[in-house]
């Protein structure tokens, strides 16, 4: 049986980041990215999903305003196309009926 991980806003903001830093080094795809993601949630004890879920979309929240700025924040003309993005040409991600249920896992 596998064992239960901690939750704390700490270990959540480290699990997300270590994925998102394996995306962007290649080592691993959004499929391998969102199979971890549904691993560790399945480690997640019931009782403890609703903090879980919490400060998870506080740290994509965060996560996000972080890559807003970033684009908003370059400079010169050469980057002003990054900065003009349109929402159309930026990936949709899919909707998940159970994501507003808190204590189905994943």
């Amino acid at each position: 049986m596998p064992q239960e991980v901690s939750i704390s806003y700490q270990a959540v903001k480290s699990k997300v980041y270590k994925l998102i830093d394996a995306m962007v080094e290649g080592e691993k795809t959004a499929i391998e990215v969102q199979e971890s993601m549904q691993r560790w949630w399945g480690l997640i004890h019931p009782a403890d999903r609703a903090v879980a879920q919490k400060y998870l979309l506080m740290v994509l929240d965060k996560s996000n305003a972080t890559l807003g700025a970033i684009i908003l924040g370059l400079p010169g003309k050469e980057c002003k196309g990054l900065r003009t993005l349109e929402s159309e040409r930026l990936p949709k991600l899919p909707t998940r009926a159970d994501r507003a249920v808190v204590s189905q896992p994943m």
